[in-house]
């Protein structure tokens, strides 16, 4: 301790001055690496990455590592081609479908089916509401909430969901909250708008 204060009351020349505050710098950052609690650094690490590299590989309590996620409209062409274009403004063209798609990297077919719970929030209700699989599939009372569960096996690492827009489906801010065995992985937020 005594050699750090005279370390820092040496500024007699430039040289001194500079080497001391870099030896300073480097000294305490190390001593923080030994002291600061290994789990709380993963965690910030953790935190870092995802808010400043989104697109990058994050890992989950679930140690699903999901490489990329996308939101947009699903178009089938008149050769019947599907054509999937990134966006977040949805053109209210009844028969077109939005919907987001996630690459798992570490999923291996034997880990069996991914859990996926979804759920859909509308600015306002819709004139209806429809699904294939109406066993879970539940509406909140003021028919603006959606939430859909299912179990599924991703295709080459690959999931999806798609929503058909219909005569009646509202204008405005929606969004889509993605949960992959009960944890929330993503939230897509976008607008439908005119067509």
């Amino acid at each position: 301790m005594i050699k750090i204060f005279n370390i820092i009351n040496i500024k007699n020349t430039k040289f001194n001055t500079k080497f001391n505050t870099k030896f300073l710098v480097i000294f305490l950052f190390g001593l923080f690496g030994l002291c600061y609690p290994q789990k709380l650094l993963a965690q910030n690490l953790a935190q870092n990455l995802a808010q400043n590299y989104p697109q990058s590989f994050i890992a989950n309590k679930n140690n699903l590592i999901i490489n990329s996620k996308q939101f947009g409209v699903r178009i089938i062409d008149s050769q019947g081609r599907v054509n999937f274009f990134p966006t977040n403004t949805v053109p209210l063209k009844p028969g077109d479908a939005y919907g987001w798609r996630m690459k798992i990297n570490n999923y291996q077919r034997k880990s069996g089916k991914i859990k996926l719970r979804e759920v859909l929030r509308l600015p306002s209700h819709p004139e209806m509401w429809k699904t294939e699989n109406s066993d879970k599939f539940y509406i909140s009372k003021d028919g603006k909430v959606a939430t859909s569960i299912k179990s599924e096996v991703p295709v080459n690492g690959m999931m999806q969901n798609f929503w058909t827009i219909t005569p009646g489906d509202p204008l405005g801010k929606y969004q889509i909250e993605v949960y992959l065995n009960d944890e929330l992985v993503e939230v897509f937020r976008f607008e439908v708008v005119p067509f």
